[in-house]
């Protein structure tokens, strides 16, 4: 995944009056922290970074007044009802460091005639190189059968990820489809 570069602005002002605003001013009040260093207290421009940060585990390219430092999204605060981002905690990294993310796992393909599949893990660990982290990990289950198990040891990892994860933990399970599932969509094909 290629980093955002972002320019962020120092602040000195803290507390729910400066977020308001900042908020209000389009910025977004952040805190970058990590590698044993003092925590860094920053604003991002609010719709650059609304966009970066749409995907799992985006990277930032910071310039604070000159100086270059490279984030991950470590937590988003959200507005529970307007769903706005409020304050975001950034994690420091380098160049070639290996950091642990969590990333999506997608589905692909469709399992075979009369079974269904339950998909256990939404979510897999990984250890991968700051600069190059996986956006997903894909999982055929194309002409899977009933009976048939996918797991975390399965999977076809990014190269230079490393997993985590129990390698025994169930991915996908598939099974018989239930008579009550196939009128459904017998029933959903005829609408």
């Amino acid at each position: 995944m290629a980093e955002q570069k972002l320019a962020a602005e120092v602040r000195t002002e803290f507390g729910k009056g400066f977020a308001r605003r900042a908020r209000m001013e389009g910025r977004i009040p952040a805190v970058i922290y990590g590698h044993g260093a003092e925590p860094i207290h920053i604003t991002l421009p609010a719709k650059a970074t609304t966009l970066a940060v749409r995907v799992s585990n985006a990277l930032l390219a910071l310039d604070i007044n000159g100086e270059q430092h490279l984030a991950l999204v470590k937590d988003i605060q959200r507005n529970p009802i307007k769903q706005i981002i409020e304050h975001l905690d950034l994690l420091t990294v380098r160049t070639g460091e290996k950091v642990t993310v969590d990333v999506p796992v997608h589905l692909t393909g469709e399992v075979a005639p009369g079974t269904a599949y339950n998909q256990e893990m939404t979510v897999v660990s990984l250890e991968a190189e700051a600069t190059h982290l996986p956006t997903a990990v894909e999982v055929s289950i194309e002409g899977r059968t009933a009976g048939q198990h996918i797991h975390a040891s399965d999977l076809v990892l990014p190269t230079g990820s490393t997993l985590l994860a129990d390698p025994e933990s169930l991915v996908v399970n598939i099974s018989e489809a239930t008579e009550e599932s196939t009128e459904e969509a017998s029933e959903a094909a005829a609408e």
